[in-house]
Parts: structure tokens; C-alpha cells; sequence
């Protein structure tokens, strides 16, 4: 029996193929179905990855397979089905469409770059897209997060992936990793912009919450940037739409597990809040740039019913970026800087030339 190929195979040469340049947007990923049997397999990838759960593999795959996943998935499931879309996930076609529509942004000026985009688990899988880009010719290759703030759990395991793509590829592409955007201006004032929009059509409440996904505290302990990403991104969101530091709360969601994670937690605080005697509440999700399942159940009804449940009485979900056409605008002056010195327009931009024949010009007089 002959082994297994080390490689991939390499799709085949064309001679005079001129070499393209490709993006792929990864985000986190999502169940291919509301069942129970989709969501076990989704939940077996995540909770497998030691990137997710760093307990030792001896003690925690035992757990996983004996206890928690024949007892969450059909939970997760139910709430899967409450936020479902007719077409699919909303996370897999926020992305979906996030990646189309900035396809089109660099297409309208000029930018020959082939988008795609991949789940880091599920599908479509980061090794297949990778293979799709190479197969069109990409050989040089941008890797472009949907996770604002550098987490070892989410960004670093998306370049995992990349890492194991590569081990298992003859012909590799260059690459390139985006690993943060967090205090990118472009993307504060589409944080902004987002949050703006939404108290013109329905009025400021008294308070805004501003809620991270959560992660374990010792990450934090251990030199994850997350938890400080994420309150530079708080505190530029708020001196952006002009906040008094009373006037906003940080907070971190989806806890799983006995185990310590970055405070305050998002449910108890807005439980507080409300027993305070704050009336109307604002939350909105600055980390998660696609509505999914951590935003429209767990933060727009679970959330939502504990506010009420202590006396609250107007309690909004502020949506997340999805396809506003500012957060487009970031994802593609983001694209451009990270392609910066790969060729990827047809033509050379003569305005640009221009202004940099000026620019030498200029200097040559002050010398």
C-alpha cells in the first residue's frame, strides 16, 4: 500500500498565468445546520482546539466527548434555531457578504485582489480557501481576521491554521497576517458611526454597555494583549461619539466553565445596573464584527430579559457592523495597508505618480 502524500497536490501550471494577489477574511465560524448532530460537530472542532482550552489534553478530551458535548450540543442547538435565518447562519452569511462587498470596494479602484473568505471551524474550512486562491493563481496571499483584537484564542489559531496549511503545501504562497486593528481609526469611526445611527432612529438611552466576548482571566496573567485591546477600543469608541466615562460600562460575555474570566461579567452587571435604577440601556458589541449567536441571543434575549427582569424598562441591541458601508470602507483602507508594496492594480495610478513626481520636485527646490 503506497503512503499518504506529504504535500497537497499543486494545481496544475499554466505557463504565462501572470501571478495574482488573493485576500482571505476568516472568521470564527458556525454550525452548517440548527441540529443537534451540526452542532455537536462544530462544537468537537472549537472545544478541541488547545488554542480555545488549554487544559491538558488528557483531562480535557475525556470531559469534552464524555460529559459536555452530549450535554450541550442539543442546548446549543435550541439556541441556534432561535436566531437562524431562512438562508443559513448569520454569522456564515454576514461573512459572506462582508467578503463580497469588499471584493466590489477594491474592484471600484482598481485593485486586482482575489477575496475570499474561510471559517476557522467549519465551513468553508481556511486549508480549502487557501487552496482555492492558490488554484486561481494567487502567490502572494493576505490573511485578514474578522477579530478586531489580538487573542491567542481566536487570531493566533487562525494563523494556526494557516501554519498547518502551509506544513501540508509544496509551493507555498507569501503570506501575510493581519493580527490587530483594534485602535485603527477607520474602524472607531465605523464603531461610531454604527452607534450614532442607531440613537437617531431610536434615542440615546441612559446608559451604553459596551460587551467583549470573554476569555479566561489567566490568559490575561499569562501576556494575551485581548483585555487591553479591547479597552482601547472602549475608550476611543467613547471619546469618539463624545462619552463621560459614567456614562458607558465595559464588560465580557460568554463565560463557559467554573473557571475565572476577564471582568465584569456582562449579565450581572446589567443586572446591577437596573437594580441602580437605570431605566433605558444601550448595548452594543464592538469585538464581534458580524452579528451571530453570542449577539442576537445571548446579548438581544438573555440579556435583554435579565435587564428587565430587575426593573429595567427600555433595554436596545445595537447590531453589530455587518455590512455598513463604514465598517467596508475600514476593511478596505485595512486591505490596502497590509498589501502595501504588492502589485495589485492593472494600470499605474497616475495621479499617484504625479503627485509623487510633485512631491520629488518640491524637495529638489529646497535642496
Amino acid at each position: 500500500m503506497a503512503p499518504s502524500p506529504r504535500y497537497r497536490p499543486e494545481p496544475a501550471f499554466r505557463h504565462g498565468r501572470e501571478a495574482t494577489t488573493g485576500l482571505l477574511f476568516c472568521n470564527l465560524g458556525t454550525p452548517d445546520a440548527p441540529t443537534t448532530p451540526a452542532v455537536r460537530r462544530y462544537l468537537r472542532e472549537f472545544l478541541s482546539d488547545p488554542r480555545v482550552v488549554e487544559i491538558p489534553r488528557l483531562l480535557w478530551l475525556p470531559l469534552l466527548h464524555g460529559i459536555i458535548l452530549p450535554l450541550r450540543s442539543s442546548r446549543s442547538a435550541a439556541k441556534y434555531a432561535s436566531i437562524w435565518d431562512p438562508k443559513g447562519s448569520p454569522l456564515a452569511l454576514w461573512s459572506a457578504r462582508q467578503a463580497g462587498l469588499l471584493q466590489d470596494w477594491l474592484d471600484a479602484r482598481g485593485h486586482r485582489v482575489m477575496v475570499r473568505h474561510a471559517m476557522r471551524y467549519g465551513t468553508p474550512s481556511i486549508a480549502a480557501e487557501l487552496d482555492a486562491l492558490k488554484a486561481a493563481g494567487a502567490k502572494r496571499i493576505l490573511v485578514l481576521t474578522a477579530y478586531p483584537q489580538y487573542s491567542g484564542t481566536t487570531t493566533a489559531s487562525v494563523f494556526d491554521a494557516v501554519g498547518d496549511w502551509a506544513r501540508s503545501t509544496r509551493h507555498l504562497a507569501d503570506l501575510r497576517l493581519c493580527s490587530r486593528y483594534h485602535d485603527q481609526p477607520a474602524y472607531i469611526d465605523a464603531l461610531a458611526a454604527r452607534i450614532r445611527d442607531h440613537w437617531a432612529a431610536n434615542g440615546q438611552a441612559e446608559h451604553l454597555v459596551l460587551s467583549f466576548h470573554g476569555v479566561p482571566r489567566r490568559t490575561l496573567d499569562l501576556g494575551d494583549p485581548y483585555h487591553c485591546e479591547c479597552l482601547k477600543t472602549a475608550r476611543l469608541l467613547a471619546e469618539r461619539l463624545g462619552l463621560a466615562r459614567d456614562r458607558y460600562t465595559v464588560t465580557f460575555q460568554s463565560r463557559f466553565g467554573k473557571a475565572e474570566w476577564l471582568q465584569p461579567y456582562t449579565e450581572p452587571t446589567v443586572r446591577e445596573l437596573a437594580r441602580k435604577g437605570v431605566r433605558s440601556l444601550d448595548v452594543a458589541c464592538p469585538g464581534f464584527t458580524s452579528d451571530c449567536l453570542e449577539t442576537l441571543e445571548e446579548i438581544g434575549m438573555e440579556v435583554r430579559d435579565a435587564f428587565l427582569e430587575e426593573g429595567g424598562t427600555e433595554y436596545r441591541y445595537i447590531p453589530c457592523l455587518n455590512d455598513q458601508p463604514a465598517w467596508i470602507d475600514a476593511l478596505g483602507q485595512l486591505a490596502l495597508d497590509q498589501l502595501a508594496g504588492w502589485p495589485t492594480q492593472d494600470a499605474p495610478d497616475t495621479a499617484a505618480l504625479a503627485a509623487s513626481a510633485e512631491r520629488a520636485l518640491a524637495l529638489g527646490a529646497e535642496a
